[in-house]
């Protein structure tokens, strides 16, 4: 593909606004659950009494009503009257119990239900009025009305009254303030919070005092619990009492309950739908971050697992295995080059230091617009050839190299690598077996100084090179990377030579050959020095292309699931990898960042803490023994915490952006990096190779080329 803008539709903006607007329903979602939850503006805890009652209704009796000047009137039952009330639910245990006992005893009841439980169990709901009795509010989550906020104390009324709408079509007048019980402990701020309520035309009910004789007249007070339904019970059995009635029933006056316009139900409903989208939303998230958590932290172990294996490969020689010649074959080495000025020089010069003793060097000049071309020719020495052509693309730029490649054996080479002496005659080592059509090198990152930098130091250990070995003990290797890569010629020219239907066209080429037949394998002590981005937005870029490179890769070789022998394991095992890790789990994780932002802030911060510790403690086990089998430092270990916060989040807006753009049928067009010449490991504080000291685990890279060679192939 080329880089040139021809054809190019910009990428998709509007995206982020629906992100947005995902990241917003999330949040309304987690609040509202919080809130009902008493974990966001909490209202839960009774507070003691400052101040009783006023004198005029501290007379006993357990109803309430406000007139316009705030003075109380109140009112009780009649004698051998018991207006029977249950406080909660609807609950699908115990109010089908309960309606069953009064039915047994032909009484009716006043059920003081929750909102929210009225909209998870509308059909409680609607079989208490279907069966003559009565319901009054006790508010939306059993919110302590004297301590909330005005905020809350309104919606715990409101959300009720809509919830009883969309449940049973109905609203009531009838309002029980959670946690009393007398109207004596109606004091304080509860005194204010039922003014207010009447305020809005509730009848606001108490109950009578426990020692209360039923023949006198009673409204009772029962929870919607076995110590409830007993109580009820016994209650029932009384002879004493002529009428079981409802409150209303009690009075002698109409039912406080009545029907609702149309209008109101249907905003009802829309209140019960959201209620339950929301908790189904919930228990999903609590799933996905269960889930996400543990196939995290399972990676981490799976990473040091075959980490563990592939050391040990490399250090044992298997019986039966053949013991295969050392590579010595002349060798071709492409040098794509775009605007490549800062680190051509470099680049060839590293490789013409290389230890190998048969090689040629071709630059391929891309249409740079710079001295790249100038620089490379100017570079006196008989094995370097440069090509120049106009500006076609890197797949381009590379089957035009294997049109001038003179041997078997072909390495493609970015333009800002840097190799070790030894790295070139080690990489083309496994090639001895026939069955091995591809070999991936050990890429480093040179320019590590700065943070950004030496985030993606640790990218490179620990997600690139940790995975390479991965994939090679499961024989699923899903990318040589354009930087250090060597192939036999004659794979690829069977697969058609280096494709431009894909923006990673390492990946592509990388999944055509294991669908050809051919193996690919990982040599880790090949070590080859990149220049990575410097920028968030040069960063932001080239993951953009290698992510949506990779998605156009993965697609045009999805038949490989169906596929049998090398291909077919291929297909299952990494198109299933990288489908789970590197796609799906990106796409959740900002979801899942907020619901753990919300466990932090709002359900129990210290249990959040523990999980994101663990998690980061299993991290820094994985990165440090990582760094030790590349010959790393182990201080760079610092900045893994804070990666979590700036890189990691960078990384999945970068899947997202480019799932949405594949899924959109976006072209995407080639973006080149700007180049400062900062590869080289020399300009390290230490390169690798004066890292000896810290890096005591089994790790082949001071072996000799040859045992090197013969040990590595003789798992192939």
């Amino acid at each position: 593909m080329s880089r040139r803008a021809e054809g190019v539709r910009r990428p998709p903006r509007g995206h982020w606004l629906v992100l947005l607007l995902v990241l917003l329903v999330v949040a309304v979602t987690l609040l509202f659950e919080g809130w009902t939850t008493h974990q966001v503006d909490a209202a839960r805890t009774k507070p003691l009494c400052t101040r009783p009652i006023p004198r005029q209704a501290d007379d006993g009796k357990p109803l309430l009503r406000f007139g316009p000047t705030g003075a109380a009137a109140t009112t009780a039952m009649p004698p051998r009257t018991v207006a029977l009330t249950f406080d909660g639910g609807p609950d699908p245990e115990w109010t089908p119990r309960l309606l069953d006992l009064l039915r047994r005893h032909h009484a009716r009841a006043t059920f003081f239900v929750y909102g929210k439980d009225a909209a998870q169990h509308p059909k409680l709901l609607r079989r208490i009025v279907r069966e003559g009795h009565e319901i009054g509010s006790y508010t939306y989550s059993g919110g302590d009305l004297g301590v909330a906020s005005p905020l809350r104390a309104r919606l715990e009324l409101s959300l009720t009254q809509s919830a009883l709408a969309g449940a049973a079509g109905i609203n009531t007048t009838l309002l029980r303030l959670p946690h009393t019980t007398a109207a004596d402990t109606l004091c304080g701020p509860e005194w204010t919070a039922a003014q207010d309520a009447a305020g809005q035309g509730y009848l606001v009910v108490a109950s009578d005092y426990k020692d209360r004789k039923p023949w006198r007249g009673l409204v009772s007070q029962h929870s919607q619990t076995d110590l409830g339904y007993r109580e009820a019970e016994d209650l029932l059995r009384d002879r004493s009492v002529k009428r079981f009635t409802t409150v209303s029933g009690g009075l002698g006056r109409p039912s406080f309950v009545e029907q609702v316009p149309v209008a109101q139900e249907v905003k009802g409903v829309g209140l019960l739908w959201s209620q339950r989208l929301g908790q189904a939303f919930l228990t999903v998230m609590v799933w996905t971050l269960t889930l996400t958590g543990v196939l995290g932290v399972l990676r981490m172990l799976l990473f040091m697992l075959f980490a563990r294996l592939h050391v040990r490969r490399l250090h044992r020689y298997r019986p039966g295995a053949p013991r295969l010649r050392e590579v010595r074959d002349p060798v071709t080495v492409l040098v794509p080059a775009y605007n490549e000025e800062a680190g051509i020089a470099s680049t060839v010069y590293s490789l013409l230091a290389s230890t190998h003793p048969h090689f040629q060097i071709i630059v391929i000049d891309d249409g740079s617009t710079d001295a790249t071309a100038d620089i490379a020719e100017g570079i006196d020495d008989p094995r370097v050839t440069v090509i120049r052509q106009p500006n076609g693309g890197k797949p381009s730029a590379l089957n035009t190299g294997l049109g001038y490649a003179r041997h078997d054996i072909v390495v493609m080479v970015d333009a800002d690598t840097i190799f070790e002496p030894e790295a070139l005659a080690r990489l083309i080592q496994p090639l001895a077996h026939p069955a091995v059509g591809a070999v991936s090198g050990n890429t480093k990152v040179g320019n590590r100084r700065r943070l950004l930098g030496k985030w993606q130091h640790l990218e490179y250990v620990l997600g690139f090179n940790l995975d390479r070995r991965m994939f090679e003990v499961l024989e699923c290797m899903p990318t040589v990377p354009g930087a250090i890569g060597a192939f036999r010629r004659d794979a690829l020219m069977g697969v058609g030579g280096v494709s431009d239907e894909t923006l990673a066209e390492d990946t592509d080429l990388t999944m055509a050959l294991w669908r050809a037949g051919w193996r690919v394998v990982y040599a880790e002590s090949a070590v080859a020095w990149t220049e990575v981005p410097s920028s968030l937005r040069q960063l932001w870029r080239q993951r953009y292309r290698w992510c949506y490179g990779t998605l156009q890769s993965m697609w045009k070789h999805r038949h490989a699931v169906t596929e049998v022998g090398p291909a077919g394991r291929f297909g299952r095992r990494v198109l299933l990898y990288v489908t789970l890790f590197q796609i799906v789990l990106p796409l959740c994780a900002p979801v899942v960042d907020m619901f753990a932002l919300y466990g932090a802030l709002f359900r129990d911060p210290l249990e959040a803490g523990l999980v994101w510790f663990g998690f980061l403690s299993v991290q820094l086990i994985t990165a440090a023994y990582a760094l030790r089998l590349d010959r790393e430092r182990l201080r760079v270990l610092w900045v893994l915490p804070l990666q979590q916060f700036v890189y990691r989040q960078l990384m999945y807006l970068v899947v997202i952006h480019s799932v949405t753009t594949a899924l959109l049928g976006t072209r995407l067009k080639w973006h080149s990096m700007h180049r400062t010449g900062t590869a080289d490991p020399y300009l390290l504080e230490a390169p690798s190779g004066e890292m000896s000291g810290e890096a005591s685990v089994e790790t082949p890279a001071e072996m000799p080329v040859e045992t090197k060679g013969v040990d590595h192939v003789g798992r192939a």
